[in-house]
C-alpha cells in the first residue's frame, strides 16, 4: 500500500529529496480523457490513462538515484509521487504507481489552484524541491526528469519548465512556491508557457528549458502517439505501445490510428502555393 502523505504535517521526507509528482485524477471510465472518446469507448480511455501513469511513473523511477543519477549526484534523490483527485481514491493507485510511489491529495477548484496546492503541500511535508507533472505526455524522457532534478539542485534560485508542443508545459519544477508563476494565467490555450515565461520575468527568476514533449489529449495527438510508438516502432512508453499494439492487432488500426492519404498536389495547387496564377505560367 501507498504512504499517503499528510498536507498539515512537515518533515515526512529524508533531507535533500526532489518530488516528481504526477497530478492524476482517478482513472475511471468516463471521467478521464474525454476529448478520446470518440475514437475510444469511456474504459478504453480509462485503460489509455493507465498505460500513461504507467509510463511516466516508469521514467520516474529510471531518473531517481537507483535509475542512473551520477555519482557527484547521489544527494540529490528524486522521489516520485502521485497527487491525486479525487480524496478517497488512493486505493485505486496500488496496481498503477510503484510501490515506493507517495500519494498526497489534491486541494483547490481551479487547475492553477491545484498546481499551486500541490506545489505548497509538497514543500511543507519536506520535500527540498519538487517537480509537478502532468499525466498526458507518456512519451517524457527520465533524461528528463532526471535534467530537472539536477538543475533544482543549483545553489542559483530557478524554476525548470518542460515545453508542450500544445504551448503549454508538462513539467514545472521549483525550490519555492512563487503564487505568481500559476497567475493570469489562461489555462488551456497555446499561451500557458510563454505566460509561466513572463511571469517567471516579472519576479527575476531563470528558467531552464527542458526538452519539449507533448500531450495527448484529443484524435490529432492520438494519431501522432501511434505514428511514433507504432510507425517508427521506437522504444518510448512501453505500456501504451502495447495497449495500442493489441488494440488494432484486435480490431484493425482504422478506429484509433486511420492511414492518412497522401496529398498529391496539382497544378493548380501548386501554382496557388507558389503565389502565381495560371495566366501567368502559360
Amino acid at each position: 500500500m501507498h504512504r499517503v502523505l499528510d498536507q498539515q504535517r512537515g518533515n515526512q521526507i529524508s533531507a535533500g529529496r526532489c518530488a516528481l509528482a504526477i497530478m492524476t485524477k482517478a482513472p475511471r471510465a468516463g471521467a478521464v480523457k474525454t476529448r478520446l472518446q470518440p475514437p475510444l469507448t469511456p474504459k478504453e480511455a480509462a485503460d489509455l490513462n493507465i498505460c500513461f501513469l504507467r509510463d511516466i511513473a516508469d521514467a520516474i523511477s529510471r531518473a531517481t538515484c537507483s535509475g542512473g543519477l551520477r555519482p557527484a549526484e547521489h544527494n540529490t534523490i528524486a522521489r516520485g509521487v502521485g497527487v491525486f483527485t479525487p480524496e478517497g481514491s488512493e486505493k485505486e493507485y496500488a496496481d498503477i504507481l510503484p510501490v515506493d510511489f507517495d500519494l498526497i491529495p489534491q486541494r483547490g477548484d481551479g487547475f492553477g489552484e491545484r498546481l499551486v496546492n500541490a506545489a505548497d503541500d509538497l514543500l511543507h511535508v519536506g520535500f527540498e524541491s519538487c517537480c509537478l507533472i502532468n499525466s498526458d505526455s507518456p512519451t517524457a524522457t527520465a533524461d528528463a526528469f532526471r535534467e530537472a532534478v539536477v538543475q533544482l539542485q543549483s545553489a542559483d534560485d530557478r524554476i525548470v519548465v518542460g515545453p508542450s508542443d500544445d504551448g503549454g508545459y508538462y513539467l514545472i519544477g521549483m525550490k519555492k512556491l512563487y503564487r505568481r508563476l500559476f497567475q493570469e494565467i489562461d489555462w488551456s490555450t497555446d499561451r500557458v508557457f510563454a505566460q509561466t515565461v513572463e511571469r517567471a520575468n516579472e519576479i527575476g527568476l531563470e528558467v531552464h528549458v527542458l526538452p519539449s514533449c507533448f500531450d495527448v489529449d484529443d484524435r490529432a495527438a492520438l494519431q501522432r502517439l501511434c505514428d511514433e510508438l507504432l510507425g517508427q516502432n521506437i522504444t518510448a512508453a512501453p505500456a501504451t505501445k502495447k495497449f495500442l499494439g493489441d488494440t488494432i492487432s484486435r480490431e484493425g488500426r482504422e478506429r484509433i490510428w486511420p492511414v492518412v492519404a497522401a496529398v498529391v498536389p496539382t497544378a493548380e495547387s501548386t501554382r496557388k502555393a507558389l503565389g502565381t496564377s495560371a495566366s501567368t505560367t502559360e
